[in-house]
């Protein structure tokens, strides 16, 4: 097992670990719905399948497969709807923007290495107020995660050893790049996890239940450092 001490460099997922964004991607969704003349899905709904991008919202909104004819139009009209609402209501997890603040005090590098293309991702991390010391997007690189290509170039931009770094994130493939990548996989119960999803089967090394008990472990362990 990694050690779980302090790391030197703290990288998170963006969507379901660092910041909610399930609400304007549903909102987003319904709008999909909505043009097509269907009733909106229930939020928790949508919540549950946020996290495998926009073909499977697309997907739960219409029921088309990601070979039908009809789904790319489908799914350039979601994503032209989320550009519209990409930061009405999606805030940073209770705690962790304090723990980041204390974090950047203490002169330690953080970033986000994330799934989601660099359209939607900077104006969000802009918006919120984020300053992240490294970013890196889905069309940043020519592979995305599970690899773990994308967390090592994120530890060389933050010039950090990859060992001495945690990435924590809300699916499978965050903790398969993080454990490929030799970081400390630090998975998160609170993102966007199926019911039938068995997050204690994971290659992580450390789980976390809330945001908050995150944001505690970061903030006592800098107390203590």
């Amino acid at each position: 097992m990694r050690s779980s001490v302090l790391p030197q460099a703290l990288l998170f997922d963006l969507d379901g670990t660092l910041i909610d964004t399930a609400p304007d991607l549903a909102e987003a969704t319904n709008r999909l719905r909505e043009h097509h003349g269907l009733a909106r899905l229930p939020y928790e709904v949508i919540r549950a399948q946020v996290s495998n991008g926009g073909s499977a919202l697309v997907t739960l909104a219409l029921e088309l497969a990601s070979d039908h004819p009809e789904h790319a139009v489908a799914r350039q009209y979601l994503l032209e709807r989320y550009a519209e609402v990409v930061a009405d209501n999606s805030r940073v997890y209770p705690g962790l923007e304090a723990a980041i603040e204390r974090w950047e005090a203490g002169k330690r590098g953080w970033g986000i290495v994330t799934n989601k293309p660099r359209l939607y991702a900077e104006p969000l991390v802009e918006a919120l107020g984020l300053q992240p010391g490294v970013l890196v997007c889905a069309d940043d690189l020519p592979v995305r995660k599970p690899d773990p290509e994308p967390l090592l170039f994120a530890a060389r931009q933050l010039g950090v050893d990859a060992g001495k770094c945690w990435y924590v994130g809300d699916h499978r493939r965050d903790m398969e790049a993080a454990d490929r990548a030799g970081m400390t996989a630090v998975a998160v119960r609170y993102g966007y996890i199926p019911d039938d999803e068995d997050i204690d089967d994971w290659p992580a090394v450390r789980w976390f239940d809330t945001s908050g008990s995150l944001a505690e472990t970061l903030l006592a362990s800098l107390a203590e450092d």
